[in-house]
């Protein structure tokens, strides 16, 4: 098993950047793929970042392209998503998720972080 604990979400302006950190627990984080989603009020969960557990392959969500990056330091079991060029659209909370398996969608994930919260002022 493994726990997740996000940190770093907050208020930005737009144009300005945040990083989220993710925390895990558990022997065995270097073989899990970690993964970022947000949701937004009345709206579903939908994948922001993946990464494999190497960190050789990873996913973006086309609004996020170019602006977001993901990355993994599996010594220090930690994820991490650098967030640039915010732009009001990606006001959400933010999860992290882990599972064993690759995957693009929430269901295929089965450790979840408690979320951290995103707001960006226009």
């Amino acid at each position: 098993q493994v726990q997740l604990v996000e940190s770093g979400g907050g208020l930005v302006q737009a144009g300005g950047s945040l990083r989220l950190s993710c925390a895990a627990s558990g022997r065995t984080f270097s073989r899990y793929a970690m993964a970022w989603f947000r949701q937004a009020p009345g709206k579903e969960h939908e994948l922001v970042a993946a990464i494999s557990w190497r960190g050789v392959n990873t996913d973006y969500a086309d609004s996020v392209k170019g602006r977001f990056t993901i990355s993994r330091d599996n010594v220090k079991k930690m994820v991490y998503l650098q967030m640039n060029s915010l732009k009001p659209e990606d006001t959400a909370v933010y999860y992290c998720a882990a599972d064993t398996d690759y995957g693009r969608k929430p269901h295929e994930y089965d450790y979840w972080g408690q979320g951290t919260q995103v707001t960006v002022s226009s």
